[in-house]
């Protein structure tokens, strides 16, 4: 099995049998797509099945040469590791190269996070008399009130706003559907949104269901949520580098400071395991102190 071959036969795998979303394919499959590039310039006549450990740590170190941070490439080793896991269960490969493969060390970055008052001084720099402004303010109240991934948003259908709950229903990752509150702010600005500017659109076919939509009556694209942040932060002048997923974290962090308690912010997280919703528990130092003057007994 050559390398296109066995990627093709991965692709697939991570599609099908694992429903991964396409974003993370492809996260995988670039992971794969360094390894090959590697290989090509080093080892030109390497195969999946002839690799070896010592060519796989000289992998790591052409990493580090070309300045990709411990992040990436603990990010990278992870998903060439599951690319071995893959090979074998196919019988591709008789030993896994990837099993003494260490990944470099790398500290808990806590995440950046937006206080109220910045997100609302986010919010008043739309200007809602423009076509996309009521849009846009839908979108920021939704992202925040609903600590939604900007995959999720993009793909919010109409048909799963429940408003009269006061939940929707989002798609996560691996197609594994959740129920999350939503705000009164952000059911009264979508509805405005879905009321007024959208239904002004000429929606294209196959894009009817979708809740958010650019000036062609289709499906807004991730780039372009990155975009609409972007210019907001410059117009307020906003120091903090943000993006969607600021919007997530800012979201679980006020729950946890709230008080919720750590599986319930997992639950509407959509995080498979608890320990990616720990690192929130973090962010606030009071919180913590409150939760030991509360609970310890030498307190």
């Amino acid at each position: 099995m050559n390398w296109l071959e066995s990627k093709k036969g991965y692709e697939t795998f991570l599609r099908v049998e694992k429903s991964l979303s396409p974003n993370s394919v492809s996260a995988y499959v670039n992971d794969i797509n360094k390894l090959i590039s590697f290989v090509d310039e080093h080892f030109p006549n390497l195969t999946p099945e002839t690799v070896k450990l010592a060519q796989l740590r000289k992998f790591v170190e052409w990493m580090n040469e070309n300045g990709i941070s411990p992040r990436t490439q603990a990010r990278t080793i992870s998903g060439i590791k599951s690319f071995y896991k893959f090979l074998l269960i196919e019988e591709a490969v008789e030993n896994d190269p990837t099993t003494l493969l260490e990944s470099p060390r790398i500290g808990r970055k806590l995440p950046e996070i937006l206080s109220d008052d910045e997100i609302n001084s986010l919010i008043d720099a739309i200007d809602v008399t423009k076509a996309e402004g009521l849009r846009n303010k839908a979108i920021i109240e939704t992202l925040y009130s609903c600590g939604l991934r900007v995959s999720e948003l993009v793909d919010l259908k109409v048909s799963n706003l429940h408003f009269e709950q006061e939940f929707v229903r989002v798609a996560g990752k691996g197609e594994r559907e959740r129920l999350v509150p939503i705000s009164k702010r952000a059911i009264e600005d979508i509805k405005k949104y879905l009321v007024s500017s959208r239904k002004k659109l000429i929606i294209e076919k196959g894009f009817e269901n979708i809740v958010f939509l650019n000036r062609r009556g289709k499906k807004l694209s991730r780039v372009m949520i990155f975009t609409i942040i972007k210019n907001l932060a410059d117009k307020i002048k906003l120091e903090k580098s943000i993006s969607p997923h600021t919007f997530r974290h800012s979201f679980a962090s006020s729950l946890v400071q709230g008080g919720a308690d750590l599986r319930t912010v997992q639950e509407m997280l959509g995080h498979e395991s608890i320990l990616t919703t720990e690192i929130y528990a973090h962010l606030d130092k009071e919180y913590l102190k409150d939760t030991i003057n509360r609970f310890h007994p030498r307190s």
